[in-house]
């Protein structure tokens, strides 16, 4: 097992990637926080709990903390974290996956909508990081992966339309996984970012996209692989990379 009782945070694990990686994580022998606002089921076509996520690490046999946080509120953070620390008594990998976009033209969006779409995909990012990394930095070890977007990099609307105010907020995650490798890299811990090549089928991306427009679509299964493979990283080894999952993949044999 590639991480056998290592332990992860993983944001926004109540579906989709996020849900992929953390049962992923959990076949490789890792125990998992899985952490998300969805405690109960609010939408029928948008299934998934932290605590159904829970059930299926624990079905690889391995021990899973749920906890309701909301990304943006530092306080909730904190105390996802304190939570993470007093069950296992330690944070090995942090997954920055909780995301959200809304999409409006420039014009049209609210202040509120695209203060949202920046809090969730950035803010969330730089609160779960800073709460993890003391207790990295003592232990001199940890894996920081952040989930990005091709948004960041397409200067049209891209294979889905997912608005300017997420683009923003991706490309900034990309520059801050380079800021972040720099700084902590003198404590030995990996800062890398993942983003899939193509458009991943998950509850939300099928929420919004009707199914005549979902050709190419893939499932998480390549993107579950490329974060057990940054999960076992160390700043010795690989960090401070931006890519997709298929360059990953390519690059390291995955």
């Amino acid at each position: 097992m590639k991480l056998k009782d290592r332990v992860a945070i993983v944001t926004g694990a109540s579906r989709g990637i996020g849900r992929a990686i953390a049962a992923g994580f959990a076949k490789e022998g890792a125990n998992v926080v899985v952490a998300a606002r969805s405690a109960n089921q609010k939408h029928e076509r948008l299934p998934g709990t932290i605590y159904e996520t829970a059930e299926e690490v624990e079905k690889h046999g391995r021990r899973a903390l749920p906890v309701q946080c909301d990304v943006t509120d530092e306080n909730s953070v904190q105390a996802m974290v304190d939570a993470a620390l007093k069950e296992f008594g330690r944070v090995d990998i942090l997954v920055n996956n909780a995301g959200v976009a809304f999409y409006f033209p420039v014009v049209e969006t609210p202040l509120r909508k695209w203060e949202i779409v920046i809090d969730v995909n950035l803010k969330g990012v730089f609160l779960c990081s800073k709460a993890v990394l003391s207790s990295m930095i003592e232990r001199r070890s940890g894996s920081i992966i952040n989930i990005s977007s091709l948004a960041a990099d397409e200067r049209d609307e891209g294979t889905v339309p997912t608005g300017v105010a997420y683009a923003v907020a991706k490309a900034a995650v990309d520059r801050f996984t380079w800021g972040l490798a720099t700084e902590v890299g003198k404590h030995n811990i990996a800062v890398n970012c993942i983003k899939p090549k193509n458009v991943v089928s998950t509850e939300g991306m099928r929420f919004w996209v009707p199914e005549k427009d979902r050709q190419g679509w893939e499932p998480p299964d390549r993107m579950v692989k490329c974060a057990v493979f940054l999960a076992a990283q160390h700043a010795g080894s690989v960090t401070g990379t931006v890519a997709t999952d298929h360059e990953l993949c390519a690059w390291h044999g995955l």
